[in-house]
């Protein structure tokens, strides 16, 4: 199979194409085909919406069809909530300066390559744990090229997704990453004044979404972790394991659904791992205590077509 841009040889069928949306659509792609086979009235979604590595398109539906709640790794009522501890907040900025330092984005990255992540992944719906799975995605460095997404959990394990016609401002194609704010202030301001028109007012789902699935810029990333210092309910766990059974330590958020996200980061480098969904109360398809989804970024690199792996 060859990508319909590159020519690239990409061995897995099947494949799909997606109607002209990049991969921040994709997740309300799926779930607005879930609400209309349930006969629900389709609302048109307000600015991006991330597809998660834990929201793959079959455990959404097989969680949808049993009736279960599926949980927003990254939602969260703060309003009320305290600021960081100062645990907290020291651990924000060694991941910041860490962030700062890091020395794996090239400096002559080009607009037509690909930013490739692969990713392990495992999701718990209808009351059981979906294997764990690797996950591959080509995102363009400009966001004006077609993207490739494989998901072999999904029935159709290729998704290609043609740019839009029109950006938003949280897309995760690195050239609009670098525009992003480069100082902690500003770049708060910019995730409270999006996260209003595309994640409910919650800067912290912005925050997450941005970080999961991206190649950061280092000025850029170091401004994000300095924001969450400010963000309310954000908070330190000593010890999470990622989906690869690395064990960090996570910046997390409880929601008032009953659930806990946390960004997971490496115990001695600081460096991002992945990330996890942990139940905080008895739920009808989950234990409080037990994990709902988690994933592990496992390699991260350039490359120069969509399909073409390191």
């Amino acid at each position: 199979m060859k990508s319909p841009e590159s020519g690239a040889d990409f061995p897995t069928p099947p494949e799909r194409d997606l109607p002209p949306g990049r991969h921040p659509r994709l997740k309300e792609h799926l779930l607005n085909e879930i609400r209309q086979e349930n006969g629900d009235t389709v609302p048109r979604a307000k600015g991006r919406t991330w597809l998660r590595p834990s929201l793959v398109a079959g455990a959404v539906a097989a969680a949808v069809a049993a009736g279960l709640v599926v949980a927003q790794p990254f939602g969260g009522e703060s309003a009320q909530a305290g600021p960081p501890s100062k645990e907290t907040v020291r651990m924000l900025e060694q991941i910041a300066d860490a962030a700062k330092r890091q020395r794996f984005v090239p400096k002559d990255i080009d607009d037509d390559q690909f930013v490739y992540i692969k990713s392990k992944v495992s999701l718990r719906a209808d009351g059981k744990q979906q294997s764990l799975h690797d996950r591959e995605i080509w995102l363009s460095v400009d966001g004006k090229h077609t993207e490739l997404l494989h998901e072999p959990a999904n029935d159709n394990a290729n998704m290609w997704m043609p740019p839009e016609g029109k950006p938003v401002e949280s897309d995760t194609d690195y050239r609009n990453l670098q525009k992003l704010p480069t100082d902690p202030v500003n770049m708060l301001d910019w995730l409270n004044r999006v996260a209003k028109e595309e994640t409910d007012g919650k800067p912290f789902v912005l925050l997450g979404d941005m970080v999961m699935e991206s190649l950061m810029p280092p000025e850029q990333a170091a401004a994000m972790y300095l924001a969450a210092t400010r963000i309310p309910g954000v908070e330190l766990v000593d010890d999470a394991v990622d989906a690869a059974g690395r064990h960090g330590v996570a910046i997390a958020w409880e929601d008032d659904d009953g659930t806990r996200a946390e960004l997971i980061f490496d115990k001695r480098t600081r460096r991002y791992m992945g990330e996890r969904t942990v139940m905080t109360e008895d739920q009808p398809h989950a234990e409080k205590g037990e994990v709902t989804s988690s994933s592990a970024v496992v390699e991260l690199e350039v490359v120069d077509k969509a399909g073409e792996r390191p």
